[in-house]
């Protein structure tokens, strides 16, 4: 008996632990707990941010074209002869004012024309007074003709005279009349000859007009093709040039680009309303030109998909300045710039929204993307018309460290605010701060920066 109650006990101390072990084992993942971790709370991110507010600009748009002149000229030679004269400096890239005398054609066979014309109307009129003179005797020849034939019909019908008396007489008179009709009508035959010999002169005259070639305005010659003592036929040109009083430039300008500009002009406002500079860099400083937009082109450019629009350059020569303003020449490439009056608008970075979103700080201090609406773009700005309002604050961190939802701390850059306010109304803005990721590079900081930049406009 007490050996059986020996290997009880025996198994018990073996099974039992046994048991425990195997059901630890088997419940290990219900009752396991992990340890509680200690909370870590992460500072929030720097991020450079901007507060929105209006501030004032000057909408434009920079399109690209080649100087025309409005008006071009060539002298034709209307009458053949030797150049017996020429202009003094009659040379491509010379200056003529108007009215100058350019070429003088030989007339000496027009002047000769003209002699012997006058000396047919000297003797058309002599012709006249001989014919006057005739005339007036045939003319009392024939009324002492129609007397006798009177006479003689009286006579013949009281049978005085002969029949055939009366019918010589009669022939007589036909003959007297005849001979007076003839001078009538030589005289009136030689008055129209002298009308034609009048209209020849005039024509002379004309032509003599021709052998003077002058400057109809002021020309900046361009090709000249004759020279003194060379001949010269009808028809031929002796040279070309062009008007100095304005030029024209057909800038292209980007499909869409004009329409936003314009609603941001206002209602009712036109391209001819817009504002047009002419500008030209220079090594040192960017030369500008106020124009005036003339016209709209009427086609498309099909390579380019542009749009013309013409400006318009008013006394180029005059307003040129040596060492500073180079006159506009012939097929000089230049930009134009188109701008609206001056208003207040939201401005930001245009690289601050994307695909119509930007991110902005929530007033509890984390990032959120807001929805916007850009009515105009240009260079390195936006115009946003909707989404934001005065008072926001736009984060214009790369995106790569700007995530939504995360806690930040704004930190406002002064230097992307006023580089926004100048390049806004086109001002020379200043070299972009460290690690701005070139937003507030809108201009190289130096005197030609202003190129691509309209002037303040009130």
């Amino acid at each position: 008996m007490a050996r059986s109650s020996t290997l009880l006990l025996r198994a018990l101390a073996v099974a039992l632990p046994t048991a425990l072990g195997i059901t630890s084992v088997l419940y290990s993942d219900t009752l396991r707990q992990a340890p509680a971790a200690a909370e870590v709370k992460r500072p929030p991110t720097a991020v450079r941010v901007i507060t929105v507010k209006p501030i004032d600009m000057v909408p434009h748009v920079i399109g690209y074209g080649s100087i025309a002149p409005v008006r071009e000229w060539r002298a034709v030679a209307r009458v053949p002869g030797d150049i017996i004269e020429t202009a003094e400096g009659l040379a491509p890239g010379a200056v003529m004012p108007e009215g100058a005398l350019l070429f003088r054609i030989d007339d000496s066979d027009l002047r000769l024309d003209l002699a012997q014309i006058d000396a047919q109307l000297t003797s058309s009129r002599l012709q006249d007074d001989t014919i006057s003179a005739s005339l007036e005797l045939a003319q009392a020849d024939l009324n002492l003709m129609q007397n006798e034939l009177a006479r003689q019909q009286t006579l013949a019908e009281q049978g005085v005279v002969t029949q055939a008396t009366l019918d010589s007489t009669r022939r007589q008179e036909l003959t007297a009349r005849t001979k007076h009709l003839e001078l009538t009508n030589q005289r009136a035959l030689n008055v129209a000859n002298r009308d034609v010999l009048a209209t020849q002169r005039a024509s002379v005259e004309r032509a003599l007009g021709f052998t003077e070639i002058r400057a109809p305005y002021e020309l900046r010659l361009t090709e000249v093709t004759a020279d003194l003592g060379q001949f010269v036929g009808a028809g031929q040109t002796l040279l070309s040039a062009e008007g100095t009083e304005a030029v024209d430039i057909a800038a292209q300008f980007p499909i869409g680009r004009i329409g936003p500009l314009l609603r941001l002009a206002g209602e009712g406002t036109s391209v001819l309303d817009l504002r047009a500079q002419v500008r030209i860099p220079a090594p040192d400083h960017t030369v500008i030109w106020p124009a005036k937009v003339e016209r709209v082109g009427e086609a498309i450019d099909a390579q380019t998909q542009s749009a013309a629009i013409v400006v318009r350059v008013t006394d180029p020569l005059g307003q040129s300045v040596a060492g500073e303003r180079p006159p506009l020449r012939r097929n000089m490439f230049v930009e134009v710039v188109l701008s609206a009056p001056r208003s207040a608008q939201i401005v930001v970075p245009s690289d601050a929204v994307r695909d119509g979103t930007a991110l902005v700080v929530s007033a509890e201090g984390t990032l959120e993307n807001r929805k916007v609406v850009v009515g105009f773009t240009s260079d390195d700005i936006a115009v946003v018309t909707q989404g934001l309002s005065a008072g926001d604050v736009l984060v214009v961190t790369d995106p790569t460290i700007a995530v939504p939802g995360m806690a930040v701390k704004p930190v406002e850059d002064t230097a992307l605010i006023a580089s926004l306010t100048a390049a806004a109304l086109g001002q020379p803005v200043g070299t972009p701060t460290p690690g701005s990721g070139g937003r507030s590079g809108t201009g190289s900081g130096q005197g030609a920066g202003t190129g691509n930049k309209p002037e303040p406009q009130e």
